[in-house]
């Protein structure tokens, strides 16, 4: 099994690449899930600063790398079913030496790289309750993000997407990466 997984500031575009690899049958590992699942079953509401301050408990507690260990058993159980597993929202190097660990030669990151006043209008027009709307708040999530090691493990990556044209543009660069993996859907 091939595991390839995204990374990319906020907005970048990791979860159009996801719907990409889910059009042709390829299933997706979102690890923001798993910190959102978290959170509803702590009662919090889902905002930027609640999701956020808890993926920070998280790691505090069970190390850098804790969303990552939480996907690891998801992923394992898509073994002999899928050929190929995406994975949506690393966000530190330590989650990418854990899958690189616990999958070897079969995983692949791909960095998506954006500009950020595109991310800016990108991530404003979201439906999601963790959305933001200014650039002060995407600065200081980037920020954040920063803190987890999101620059170390976007130098790590494999390949470079750059997603800051066209939206057919983009999902042809990512359906090439895809097809040069050997992913014949």
């Amino acid at each position: 099994m091939r595991i390839i997984a995204f990374v990319g500031m906020p907005a970048s575009g990791k979860s159009e690449a996801s719907r990409v690899a889910q059009r042709r049958g390829i299933p997706v590992i979102v690890m923001g899930d798993a910190v959102r699942e978290e959170a509803e079953r702590c009662g919090l509401d889902p905002s930027d600063v609640n999701i956020g301050g808890l993926a920070d408990q998280l790691r505090a507690a069970e190390g850098m790398d804790a969303i990552a260990k939480r996907c690891v058993p998801a992923i394992r159980k898509l073994y002999g079913t899928a050929d190929t597993v995406v994975i949506d929202g690393i966000r530190g190097l330590i989650e990418v030496d854990r899958f690189r660990c616990e999958f070897g030669d079969d995983f692949m990151l791909i960095a998506i790289d954006t500009p950020i006043d595109t991310r800016l209008k990108r991530i404003s027009g979201r439906r999601r309750s963790d959305a933001i709307t200014s650039m002060e708040s995407l600065k200081a999530r980037d920020e954040r993000e920063m803190r987890w090691g999101i620059v170390e493990a976007i130098a790590s990556a494999d390949h470079v997407i750059r997603n800051a044209g066209k939206l057919g543009r983009f999902r042809r660069d990512v359906n090439s990466l895809l097809s040069d993996r050997g992913d014949a859907r």
